[in-house]
């Protein structure tokens, strides 16, 4: 059995997430201690236990611990089992973080998987649908697993209540990753969206966005009775890569500093010259570490990412290697 401290570096839910995706993935029981011991709010959320619970049903596990607010969990996986599965978190905790729990199992599975799964869609702090659909796993797809993303209905904090779908065609392995350049600019998209709030908010952003960044752009309106949502996006496209910005609207934070926001998050990025932007990194972890080799550029590493690496190494017999290669480049290799 592994024992992972989930109080270590960063000490988040990506902690449990990637080790639990990894112990059905290698077989292995985990025993998992100080659960989001690092967090205002430690031990499992609603979103926490959702993922949890996912993950022992496509993987017929024993559990111990599976309840609100448990610190410690053990989990000792059998055969993964794809098929069609619906999870509910009933909170607007994020949808798509019980997606990256269960992804990496059912993308190696022996049958295509149908999944349903409620919650928050668009959430702060965890990335939304549209990073998953455009940023992320375009870059899965290269690699082997096919995944096609659908978002059923937008869910903001704190109301929830969304829904996407995903269908999940498998590979039996996964092809290597190397992704040192973005290739040529081939443009920039933003996105607007208001749920139940005017509509000259989603405007005013976009105004303040063409000040700096020379971008299409469109506002979105959701008929959504349950609460209002303001997201902002921001979609990049590149060659060999895209990545997705978000900013979200608050109480008390005026639509011009959300998109200031976001713009600055932007600049950096396509000032820094690297393809793969702090999030990305993350995600793509995973599947490097299952091919046992490749490759990719990034910014700094957050310290997310490096807590990340150190929870894989201990599943996994790959050594990963982050290396410096200009001022504000670092390639992470395995």
């Amino acid at each position: 059995m592994i024992t992972i401290d989930g109080s270590a570096g960063e000490g988040g839910g990506q902690v449990l997430r990637s080790s639990l995706a990894l112990s059905i993935l290698t077989g292995q029981d985990l025993r998992i201690i100080k659960i989001r011991a690092n967090r205002r709010r430690g031990g499992l959320l609603r979103q926490h236990l959702t993922g949890l619970r996912a993950a022992a049903a496509i993987s017929g596990a024993e559990v111990v611990g599976d309840q609100l607010k448990s610190a410690e969990v053990t989990f000792r996986p059998g055969a993964v089992r794809p098929g069609e599965y619906s999870f509910a978190i009933g909170t607007a905790g994020s949808a798509n973080l019980v997606l990256q729990t269960i992804l990496p199992a059912l993308m190696l599975a022996d049958g295509t998987s149908l999944l349903t799964l409620e919650g928050g869609t668009h959430n702060d702090k965890s990335p939304p649908f549209h990073y998953l659909r455009d940023a992320f796993l375009p870059q899965l797809g290269k690699l082997g697993p096919k995944v096609e993303l659908q978002l059923d209905r937008w869910g903001f904090y704190p109301a929830g209540g969304g829904e996407i779908s995903a269908e999940i065609s498998p590979s039996k392995s996964i092809g290597v990753l190397d992704l040192n350049e973005r290739g040529a600019l081939l443009g920039i998209d933003a996105t607007a969206v208001v749920s139940a709030l005017p509509a000259k908010i989603g405007r005013r952003e976009l105004r303040t966005l063409g000040e700096t960044l020379d971008c299409a752009g469109e506002i979105i309106e959701v008929e959504d009775p349950r609460g209002p949502g303001n997201v902002l996006m921001v979609t990049v496209r590149h060659e060999n890569v895209t990545e997705v910005f978000t900013g979200f609207g608050e109480k008390g934070v005026t639509a011009e500093h959300v998109a200031r926001r976001v713009a600055a998050e932007v600049n950096d990025y396509l000032d820094s010259g690297v393809p793969v932007g702090e999030h990305l990194a993350d995600q793509l972890l995973i599947p490097m570490a299952l091919a046992g080799a490749g490759s990719f550029v990034t910014s700094e590493p957050s310290l997310h990412t490096t807590t990340n690496i150190e929870v894989i190494q201990q599943f996994v017999g790959v050594q990963f290697e982050i290396e410096r290669i200009s001022a504000r480049a670092w390639r992470v290799s395995v």
